[in-house]
């Protein structure tokens, strides 16, 4: 049976569709419809299942399609179809890191810092990276200075590797593909074999750790944040020296992070 935490994203169901557009739409609400699709199937699509999603004229999403992986806002991935291109990876980052739910972002993760004592994190996944789109500190001075727009790598971070773990495992395989799995400290899985084992116990018990892996002395949990279809598309997380964190407490600190989590994900939710 799979874990709650672990659930894989689904195929779009009608209800999920863009409205059809009329022949009079102008090209720009055509692109858009085609981004959004994409975009709602949370996976690369061919043509023909873009074409029927939108309502598009064949030639007509075709040609469009081309336009878009010209810009850099699509990309087209052999034998699978076209998936948001990095220009659209980096403009859905920004959107979220700047919208005008930043505010209650940051009151939901203030009350998580004042309830765990921790610094806390909200981050997303930027291809074989974790960005840091928001986060709060701890007042104790012993802390590490990892500001908004700080960037971590995958295989050795616990957002990272949860965020990579409930990946659909296409999506999953290109970023191992990318990963140059560079030891950082003795405790850093260096190799594909050590990465994937552990991939496999994240999508078992719904969270991720790093025990030392990135940092020496740096103990960090994280849980997924989840739209309203199941999928992770960011994560929370608590990290603190291990000396006043040792991993076993910052896992008893999972109910605080998965409520923040939940309330997060109501936050984005509520203001569609």
């Amino acid at each position: 049976m799979t874990p709650p935490d672990s659930a894989p994203p689904r195929r779009p169901r009608a209800l999920d569709r863009p409205e059809p557009l009329a022949a009079h739409d102008s090209p720009t609400l055509r692109a858009f419809a085609i981004v959004e699709a994409i975009g709602r199937a949370g996976r690369a699509l061919p043509l023909s299942e873009v074409v029927a999603l939108t309502g598009l004229p064949k030639p007509t999403a075709h040609r469009m399609l081309g336009q878009l992986a010209e810009s850099g806002l699509l990309v087209r991935l052999a034998g699978a179809g076209y998936a948001a291109g990095p220009r659209l990876s980096q403009l859905g980052r920004e959107l979220v890191a700047g919208d005008a739910r930043q505010p209650e972002r940051r009151a939901i993760l203030q009350r998580l810092v004042e309830r765990v004592g921790e610094t806390c994190n909200f981050t997303m996944l930027d291809g074989a990276e974790v960005v840091y789109l928001d986060r709060v500190e701890t007042a104790s001075p012993l802390r590490v200075n990892l500001q908004p727009g700080s960037r971590v790598p995958v295989h050795c971070s616990a957002s990272g590797t949860l965020l990579l773990a409930l990946l659909p495992p296409p999506r999953c395989a290109r970023v191992l593909d990318q990963l140059d799995y560079t030891r950082y400290t003795p405790n850093t899985r260096a190799s594909r074999a050590a990465l994937e084992a552990e991939l496999a116990s994240i999508r078992e018990r719904g969270y991720a750790t790093d025990d030392e892996e990135f940092l020496e002395g740096l103990v960090c949990v994280a849980v997924p944040v989840r739209d309203d279809r199941a999928r992770a598309w960011a994560a929370v997380a608590i990290h603190g020296p291990a000396a006043r964190l040792p991993l076993p407490t910052a896992i008893a600190r999972l109910p605080e992070l998965r409520e923040a989590a939940a309330a997060l994900a109501d936050s984005h939710r509520d203001a569609r």
